[in-house]
């Protein structure tokens, strides 16, 4: 795998260990991390990803399938 151009959130808090980062793949994959667990990546597109922060700011929980 190619290296990632990570990118911390603007919301992320100045402490070193409490960071989200978020970097994407030309295949369209974003690739999501904190910064106190480095090597725990999780994976996903923009579509679900959307479809959760949309969710979380109208104050409604994501749904369990």
């Amino acid at each position: 795998m190619p290296s990632l151009a990570w990118q911390k959130s603007s919301f992320s808090s100045d402490e070193a260990n409490d960071c989200l980062y978020l970097a994407a793949t030309p295949d369209g994959i974003l690739r999501i991390r904190e910064s106190d667990t480095p090597d725990e990546i999780i994976t996903t597109t923009p579509a679900p990803l959307d479809h959760l922060i949309r969710s979380l700011k109208a104050g409604r929980s994501p749904r369990t399938r």
